[in-house]
C-alpha cells in the first residue's frame, strides 16, 4: 500500500471521528482548544489502536485465508463503506451532550473505530507494515477530530453527513481497487 492510498485511506478511516467531532462541536457553548485536543486523542488513539487488534487477528488466520485475502478486504470495506453512505443518508438528527469527560469520549471513541479494527484483519491479508499504518491513520484522525470541534462549532451540522458520505464512498473505492488489481494484474 503506498503512502498516497494509506493517507486516503486514513481520511476514509477518520470521517465518522470527524462528522462525531462536528456534533460534538455543536453542542459546546464556549469553544475552547482543550476540546479539540481531547476529541483528537480518543478518536485519533482509538482509530490507530483498533487496526492493531484487527491486524493481530488477521495475522492469526493469514495462512487459512490468503486465497480469498482480495475477496475479504473487498467485502469488508465496501460493508464499512456501504454503512457510512447509509448513516449519511438518515435524516434524524443526533444529539450529544456537550461533555468532553472520559465517561461520554470512550464509548464514542470506540463506536467510531470499529471499521478500523476490520480495516486491521484486511492489513494483515495485505501484509501491510502496520506500524507506520496505524501511525498515519491515528495522526489523521486526530487531526481531523481536533478540526470537526472547531468546525461544529463555527458552522454546525451541514457538513456531518457530507463527511460520511466521503468517507464512505473512499472505502468502497478502495476495496474495489484492491480487488481489480488482484484480480487483474496479481496485486
Amino acid at each position: 500500500m503506498s503512502v498516497i492510498e494509506l493517507l486516503i485511506l486514513a481520511a476514509g478511516l477518520s470521517m465518522d471521528a470527524f462528522a462525531v467531532s462536528i456534533c460534538k462541536g455543536l453542542s459546546v457553548q464556549k469553544y475552547q482548544k482543550r476540546q479539540s485536543v481531547i476529541a483528537g486523542l480518543y478518536f485519533g488513539g482509538f482509530q490507530a489502536l483498533m487496526p492493531v487488534f484487527g491486524w493481530l487477528l488477521g495475522k492469526q488466520f493469514e495462512s487459512l485465508i490468503k486465497s480469498v485475502d482480495h475477496w475479504i478486504a473487498f467485502a469488508l470495506l465496501t460493508l464499512i463503506g456501504a454503512n457510512m453512505i447509509r448513516e449519511s443518508l438518515k435524516k434524524e438528527e443526533e444529539h450529544l451532550n456537550s461533555s468532553f469527560s472520559p465517561k461520554s469520549m470512550l464509548p464514542l471513541a470506540v463506536a467510531t473505530s470499529i471499521d478500523a479494527l476490520a480495516v486491521g484483519v484486511t492489513f494483515a491479508f495485505l501484509s501491510v507494515d502496520i506500524v507506520p499504518a496505524v501511525s498515519v491513520i491515528g495522526v489523521v484522525t486526530f487531526v481531523f477530530s481536533a478540526v470537526g470541534v472547531k468546525i461544529g462549532n463555527l458552522f454546525g451540522a451541514k457538513y456531518k453527513s457530507k463527511a460520511e458520505l466521503a468517507g464512505g464512498i473512499v472505502l468502497i473505492a478502495i476495496g474495489v481497487k484492491i480487488l481489480i488489481e488482484h484480480l487483474f494484474f496479481g496485486g
